[in-house]
């Protein structure tokens, strides 16, 4: 079975999300259908339809939450010692050559990437060009409007 990486904040995302599922939303549910059965004829009731679809929806979740977490391999990126290389877990600082502009992302799991949040997903193009790379290396990222490049600035395990 593949190994899904994790940050520790990010198996943390999907412990406290399992336990939500698990604790209000599935109850939630199971009170619904309970509720719209009550209501007699099943076969054109639509609130039971869409609690029983929620509910699909809901059990899915769980078992796709418990399975990442099962094949988890979480890395605490602050015990990461890649001599300054660009890893999984790793804070790159980097400047666009083109626009001369400087951003900051988070290489990690495709669970908890948000870009709002600067956290890239080890899976996104960027994240894929810029591994294995040092500060001071350019990286060329295929983008959808072309090639962009990137200077590593910093990388820092935090």
């Amino acid at each position: 079975m593949n190994k899904v990486p994790l940050t520790i904040n990010g198996a943390e995302m999907l412990r406290a999300e399992l336990q939500r599922l698990k604790t209000v939303d599935r109850p939630a549910v199971i009170e619904a259908i309970a509720e719209a059965r009550s209501h007699g004829d099943l076969s054109e009731n639509a609130e039971y339809d869409a609690a029983k679809e929620r509910q699909g929806f809901i059990e899915g979740r769980i078992k796709e939450i418990e399975g990442k977490l099962s094949s988890a391999q979480i890395i605490d990126p602050k015990l990461l010692d890649a001599d300054g290389r660009c890893v999984f877990g790793a804070t790159v600082d980097l400047e666009d050559l083109e626009s001369g502009d400087s951003v900051t992302y988070q290489i990690v799991g495709e669970d908890e990437a948000d870009l709002k949040c600067g956290k890239i997903s080890v899976s996104s193009p960027i994240a894929r060009a810029l591994i294995g790379k040092y500060a001071g290396d350019v990286a060329e990222v295929q983008a959808p409007g072309g090639v962009r490049e990137y200077e590593i600035l910093d990388v820092k395990y935090i």
